[in-house]
């Protein structure tokens, strides 16, 4: 068989080098017969069965192989998913860690605070209160000085000593602040004042001041000299409150006006002021009888200078309130009514003014 083979092979490498080999009959003769025989026996010894066997094996063998891929699919792949699952937890853990340790520091932080918070509100109620109290004893040492020294100023001596110390005019300007605090600190509703209070007499006090102080020649000049800021405050406030509000202190700081006008600069500047004829007005709208007899003496003053008169004339003829001042001439009050009356016939020069 063998050597049948290789003579095949020979006739395959004869054939495919397309070569001519001689063979002997005899020789041909027996591998024909061999090949003859292979034809009749393979049949039988390569059956179905093993030809269906081979495709199996084979079938099973490429299904081993797609098992052993997906084995490995499904075996590696949820491992690696557990590691990353297990890296994330633990990440998790540490973030929880630090945003546990963050909380209870600012849980810390906030208890310190609160802590602060309370100590500077008890700090701030005691600092209100030492300021109450403080300023509770300013006003009453304010209003029990200020009443010593207005008994006191009635002294012309003693008021020329004030007058020549350095504190009058930080003095005075002191007094104009206080009485425009105390005028803005009033309630719109007020209608009457606690004439006993510190606070009220304090105000009064200093209003009492400044008019004895106007009532000497030398004050007169110092207080236009030096202190016209008070000057004004005084004709503002007069302007700011209310008919019948706060009728004692009106009538003080109308009698320091009155004294200022006097003097003759002094009648100018307070003339001159702007809103001053209006502010008359008003004044004599006012339901008091003194302020408005005070009120009538500070425009007689203004009348009874002529240099004075000259530059207000036309103004008093266009907005002086005539009939008002008629109906005091008719008031219960004896000196309102004389003073209005006498007032009266100083009017009737405006007449002849231009």
């Amino acid at each position: 068989m063998w050597r049948c083979a290789g003579l095949a092979g020979d006739a395959q490498k004869a054939e495919t080098k397309e070569e001519f080999v001689k063979v002997k009959r005899r020789d041909l003769e027996r591998l024909t017969t061999e090949v003859m025989q292979l034809r009749d026996f393979l049949p039988k010894i390569v059956n179905g069965d093993i030809l269906g066997t081979f495709q199996k094996l084979d079938a099973i063998e490429s299904m081993q192989a797609r098992w052993s891929t997906y084995y490995f699919v499904y075996l590696i792949y949820p491992i690696t998913d557990m590691e990353k699952k297990e890296e994330e937890i633990e990440q998790l853990k540490m973030d929880c860690e630090h945003f546990r340790a963050r909380l209870e520091t600012a849980q810390a932080d906030c208890m310190r605070e609160k802590k602060e918070k309370l100590d500077l509100r008890q700090q701030l109620n005691e600092a209100k209160q030492q300021l109450l109290q403080q300023a509770e004893y300013c006003t009453e040492m304010g209003a029990a000085v200020c009443t010593l020294l207005w008994g006191v100023s009635s002294n012309e001596e003693a008021v020329k000593t004030v007058l020549g110390g350095s504190k009058a005019v930080k003095f005075f300007t002191i007094t104009a602040q206080t009485m425009e605090s105390f005028v803005k600190s009033l309630s719109e509703d007020m209608k009457q004042q606690d004439l006993d209070s510190d606070e009220n007499q304090f105000v009064l006090a200093l209003a009492g001041i400044v008019t004895n102080v106007a009532a000497l020649a030398c004050g007169r000049e110092f207080l236009v000299s030096s202190s016209r800021e008070l000057l004004d405050t005084m004709m503002h406030l007069l302007g700011d409150m209310k008919p019948g509000l706060c009728t004692k202190f009106k009538v003080l700081m109308l009698m320091s006006l009155y004294n200022v006008s006097i003097n003759l600069k002094g009648l100018k500047y307070i003339s001159e002021s702007p809103g001053f004829i209006p502010l008359l007005w008003w004044l004599l709208n006012d339901p008091d009888a003194e302020v408005c007899l005070h009120a009538l003496r500070l425009l007689q003053s203004v009348i009874l200078e002529p240099e004075v008169l000259a530059k207000s004339a036309s103004e008093m003829r266009d907005t002086l309130p005539f009939q008002r001042i008629i109906a005091l001439s008719k008031s219960r009050n004896a000196d309102l009514q004389a003073l209005a009356k006498e007032l009266l016939e100083d009017l009737k020069i405006l007449e002849y003014e231009v």
